[in-house]
């Protein structure tokens, strides 16, 4: 078996790998979630699951591996924001072997992942993507089926761009991905199957992604799958909010220039109206590049010392002024009633009311993911009669009481002071995320534990 390594994780763009992309000729008379390939990757055994943790420090986090996995790649049929036939790609890791929690009807998790700039990005590469390994760690390999898509516009998606925070188009492709996945485990003669239990989580980009997930779930697809409970973590929940924080009044949030650009050309693409052209929008010379930028085959640095997205921003936040990605055309649109903000609110997803629990996690100190996301997502679920907690890492009242509570929260407290002067700038990208997801973990096990 191969052992995992675990990559480090840069400010804002989760780990690279070299696997070839691109997508393959589309057959519109597929169904969404038809099956378009798949296959057995790797098996990951618990030794090597638990070298991998080992070596990453992880494994007091992630507990010592109970299940061997099965690593899976399903390509299937989804649609694009504008309805049209397209491939997308996702993990589905397995567990096996003799443990108690490694066959039988198993619990499904359903997992959106960050942000990513790179093309080739694949969660079912464990060896080469951390959030893939930390997924098997954490759920797979303690009896969790994991399901998580790669996205329109990475792996070997038919779409050339990614529709980056576009709530309904996200959804439909997690839906897609959460039907094939299930579908080809039916035709397979293993001893693990998945059960009706579907847990939805995901982090930053995947926190936004899975709570528009559980809502447009418990709205359009009631019929075919019901959330047993979700968990999204360090997402932009408060949308219109975040955007206008990021191109208003500030703090900037780091990586704003990638997300931006993201948001923009995307959003473009899907509506058609967010500028009138890409000289309106983006400063020159970045306006000639914008729209086909991302996801990219280079590195984001690379991106930079080609001019193509701002030099000398290694935090990813020079939006205005003299060497910045946008135009002042562009704030005034975003910040005023506009064709540009009408689109902004399209994909607000507050103002629901989730009919299975939620947890939230984050910490106050992000600077990538505005810690108010949380809190106006709590109190507007709240003025609807529903409680949701949420686990702010740099407030120790806030996680769950007991040794477990007090383990986590002292564990980051840790990783923080360890990291020093880069602690910041790994906040979010490395230091936050594990723990988020350790907290969300035990929280799933408390619904699943409670019969929910």
């Amino acid at each position: 078996m191969k052992t995992i390594k675990c990559l480090g994780l840069s400010l804002v763009v989760t780990a690279m790998l070299a696997a070839c992309g691109g997508g393959d000729t589309v057959d519109p008379t597929q169904a969404r979630g038809a099956i378009v390939s798949a296959q057995l990757l790797q098996q990951m055994s618990k030794a090597a699951i638990d070298a991998s943790t080992a070596a990453s420090g992880r494994q007091t986090l992630t507990g010592a591996a109970q299940c061997d996995v099965d690593i899976r790649h399903v390509q299937y049929m989804t649609r694009d924001p504008k309805g049209q036939p397209a491939t997308a790609t996702t993990a589905v890791m397995v567990p096996t072997g003799a443990g108690a929690n490694c066959s039988g009807n198993r619990p499904v998790l359903l997992n959106a992942h960050g942000t990513a700039t790179d093309r080739a990005y694949n969660i079912a590469d464990v060896n080469h993507n951390e959030a893939g390994a930390l997924l098997m760690a954490m759920f797979a390999a303690h009896g969790y089926i994991v399901v998580s898509p790669n996205y329109l516009g990475y792996d070997k998606s038919s779409l050339s761009w990614h529709p980056w925070s576009i709530a309904e188009a996200n959804a439909v492709d997690m839906v897609d991905g959460l039907r094939a996945a299930k579908a080809y485990l039916a035709t397979l003669n293993g001893a693990t199957k998945p059960s009706a239990k579907l847990l939805v989580t995901g982090y930053s980009e995947g926190g936004y992604i899975a709570m528009a997930t559980h809502k447009i779930i418990e709205r359009d697809y009631a019929g075919e799958f019901t959330v047993t409970a979700s968990g999204p973590m360090s997402g932009a929940y408060n949308w219109v909010k975040t955007l206008d924080t990021a191109v208003g009044a500030g703090p900037v949030p780091v990586g704003s220039t990638l997300f931006l650009t993201f948001i923009l050309s995307g959003y473009q693409k899907t509506y058609g109206d967010m500028y009138p052209t890409a000289a309106d929008a983006f400063q020159a010379p970045f306006a000639a590049t914008a729209e086909t930028l991302l996801p990219s085959d280079v590195p984001v640095a690379t991106l930079q010392s080609q001019g193509k997205l701002p030099a000398n921003d290694p935090t990813g936040v020079k939006l205005f002024g003299q060497g910045g990605l946008l135009t002042e055309w562009t704030r005034n649109a975003v910040l005023n009633p506009s064709p540009t903000r009408s689109r902004i609110q399209q994909n607000a997803i507050l103002g629901w009311t989730p009919k299975s629990p939620m947890a939230l996690c984050g910490g106050e100190l992000d600077p990538t993911a505005p810690f108010f996301n949380a809190i106006d997502a709590q109190a507007d679920f709240a003025s609807r009669n529903v409680t949701v907690p949420v686990y702010n890492f740099e407030k120790r009242a806030t996680l769950p009481a007991g040794p477990q509570g007090d383990a986590l929260y002292a564990g980051f407290q840790a990783s923080k002071t360890a990291a020093g002067a880069n602690a910041m700038g790994l906040y979010h990208g490395l230091l936050l995320r594990p723990y988020c997801t350790a907290a969300i973990r035990d929280f799933f096990q408390q619904v699943l534990t409670s019969g929910s």
